[in-house]
This record gives structure tokens, sequence and C-alpha cells, in this order.
């Protein structure tokens, strides 16, 4: 199997010279275990990176010609210096060009580059490709034109590009997850404050089973921004009659009190959102004594409040929680990413992983799809590979 630099030596016809050289961005992807549903901008999350990763090539060109290759599907886009800017057609070369934007906005002189992509990310799965593929071409472009740019610096303004770049909400989470992993142990991940505690993994007979539940998913965006705006309400109602900055300077007790007013939804998003803070602090608590009943107590309580509270759960994904909860030897199991669909993952002894996914025959017969699984197990932070 050739490597991605012989593979874009290949695609572009590139010699061995001094002005051919290749720099290589590696980035892993992530999964968010807790906190992803909380208050936009200022979340608590528990994460880890995962042991897939997404390389990005890329050489400099003589002309202002922007070319990239995507060695995994064996698909070619093209634009110029002059045109960089979304476009819908482009697909995932626009990961590519967002992480450009911001050396080309800093007023680098940036000409044409030429780009490749190789990696085994699963697509389509709740685990960062996307920000992966970002980050893996803001570092190699860095080593190019602003080597003595920092990584808080870095990271602030890819999330910055990606939302002037997509109209949409920044990554800066993901991003935070994937340049600050380590092997084998789990983040808590503070949006606001941007930094990230880092907790080695005590349960070491225990595998992560990451599962796609492979119902059909559906534009879910205007579900979560009614979701959102429910949660915004909600903290500006608190704000109005007790001071805080966000939802964690406040308790079960200031939702009774204070909250009395508002309509029903609001009030469970708003619940969630306050006790899915206090299970990430009581979940690195469990981790540092090495407490196995209390992961999995807050785990599970997460999930009854994604189903319950926040109703983001499917009948397929709660069934894949519920017995995995009647299972012994599993430390928990929770859905992950938006919702509606997708995936759990569950923390499961490694003997105990075939008579779990044994009832999945059962999954079949009653919702017609079958989950499939992949194993992860948290990786090494991102980084220049080689040059």
């Amino acid at each position: 199997m050739k490597d991605i630099i012989s593979i874009h030596r290949e695609e572009y016809e590139l010699g061995h010279g001094a002005d051919e050289k290749i720099i290589v961005g590696e980035a892993p992807g992530c999964l968010h275990y807790l906190g992803d549903h909380g208050q936009l901008n200022d979340a608590l999350y528990l994460s880890s990176s995962i042991d897939r990763t997404v390389q990005v090539a890329i050489s400099l060109r003589k002309d202002s010609s922007l070319r990239f290759f995507s060695a995994d599907v064996g698909e070619r886009k093209r634009t110029t210096l002059a045109n960089l800017r979304y476009k819908r057609e482009d697909r995932w070369s626009n990961y590519v060009k967002a992480a450009l934007y911001i050396f080309a906005e800093m007023g680098c002189k940036v000409r044409g580059i030429n780009v490749t992509i190789f990696g085994n990310i699963p697509r389509n799965l709740p685990v960062s490709s996307s920000s992966a593929m970002e980050i893996a071409s803001a570092l190699a472009l860095r080593r190019f034109f602003l080597s003595n740019m920092g990584d808080k610096e870095l990271m602030n303004r890819l999330s910055a590009a990606h939302t002037a770049f997509f109209e949409g909400e920044n990554k800066i989470i993901d991003y935070l997850c994937i340049m600050n992993a380590k092997r084998n142990h789990f983040l808590v991940v503070d949006e606001e404050k941007l930094n990230v505690t880092k907790i080695k993994n005590p349960f070491t007979k225990y595998k992560i089973m990451l599962y796609d539940s492979r119902v059909p998913m559906f534009d879910v965006e205007p579900e979560l921004l009614l979701r959102r705006k429910d949660i915004e309400k909600g903290f500006d109602i608190l704000s109005r009659k007790r001071q805080g900055f966000s939802f964690r300077d406040y308790t079960l007790s200031d939702l009774e009190d204070l909250m009395g007013s508002l309509n029903e939804e609001t009030r469970r998003r708003s619940l969630f959102v306050v006790e899915e803070i206090m299970r990430i602090h009581e979940v690195e608590k469990a981790l540092a004594e090495k407490d196995g009943d209390a992961f999995a107590r807050a785990i599970y309580h997460s999930h009854e409040g994604l189903r319950d509270l926040f109703e983001v759960s499917c009948p397929e994904t709660d069934w894949l929680v519920k017995r995995a909860q009647e299972t012994q030897g599993i430390l928990g199991s929770r859905l992950t990413g938006k919702g509606f669909g997708g995936c759990t993952y569950a923390v499961i002894r490694s003997d105990v992983v075939e008579e779990y996914e044994k009832k999945f025959e059962d999954y079949e017969r009653i919702f017609g799809f079958h989950p499939v699984s992949y194993e992860i197990t948290p990786s090494p932070a991102a980084r220049v590979a080689s040059n």
C-alpha cells in the first residue's frame, strides 16, 4: 500500500528537488462522550481522540491554481486563489480551503497548492472527520507560511475561518480535542476557557465501542435549532434573576426557584444542560478514583436526559442503550452526536463484546437494521507527520 507522499508525488508528477517539498499534516477524529448538547460556546465536554486519522499532503505550485485529490475516493477538485470560497459542489475540498483561508486573510504570500487527502476516519459518523481534515490542513500550511503561529492562535483563527467560510457555528471544541489528545486518555474539554484536562483511562480491561444504529438520517438542524433557542431562553431568564455567565453558575435549586414561569420544553432543555455539567464533574472524579460504577451511572443518566429532557434520541438508539444496561460488564452506553438516529457508544469489557453484539439479531428483527461496530482507542494528538 502506497504512503501519502508517494501518492502525492505520483498525482502531481513531482520529483525530489528542494522546490518540491511536501508537508504532511495528520489529525485524528474525536468522539464526545458527554456534553455534546450543551450551551453554545460555553459547554464542558468529556471527549477523546480516536485511532482513525486523516492525512493531508501539501506542496506549493508555481501558479495560482489550487488542486485537490482525495486518494480515498479517487476524486479531484480544482479552483484558484481568486475563487477561494465555499462551493457546495466542492464538498470535501471546502475543508482544506477553509484552512487556507486563514493564511490568505493574514496576507501571507500564498501561491497555488497541490493537496492530497488520505485517511481512514469513517464518514457520516459523529467522529469529527471534517474538523480533523481542517486541522491536518492547517498544520501543514502553517509549516509553509507561519511556523511561529501558536496552537491557540491557529485554533481560534481556524474556528473564525470555518464560521465565515461555511456560515455556521464554530468547531473549536473539536479542534481542542484533536490538538490536545493523548494516547489512552480521556479529555475534559472546557469550551469557555479553551483548556483541556487529560485523564488516563483507568479501565484497561474495557474497550470503547462505537455502534452505528443505521437509522436513516434526516435534516436535524431545524430541531436542534429549536433546542438551542430553548437553552438561550432558559439562560436569559436565569441571568436576569441572578447574574451568571453560563449555566455553570447555576444549580438545580436555581432552576426550581427561578424558572417557574418558563414553558415545559424550555425547563426540560435547561435542566438537561445543568445536569450534564454536573455529570461531567462526576465522571472526572470517577475516572480519577477508578470508580466504574459511578462512571456508568453518569453515562446512563446522560442518555436518559437526552431521551426524556432534550428529546433527541429514538427507539433504535434507546434499544441499544437499554440492552447495554442489562448486560453485565458494560460501563455505560449513550447516544453520541446530533441524535435522531446515528450512533451510540459502549465502554464494554473485552470478554462481553460478543455477548452484547449477539443481541443485535433481535435489533435487526425488530427494526430492520443491523448496527455496524467500530472499536475506538484514544490516540495521540494532531501533528506534522513528515516534511
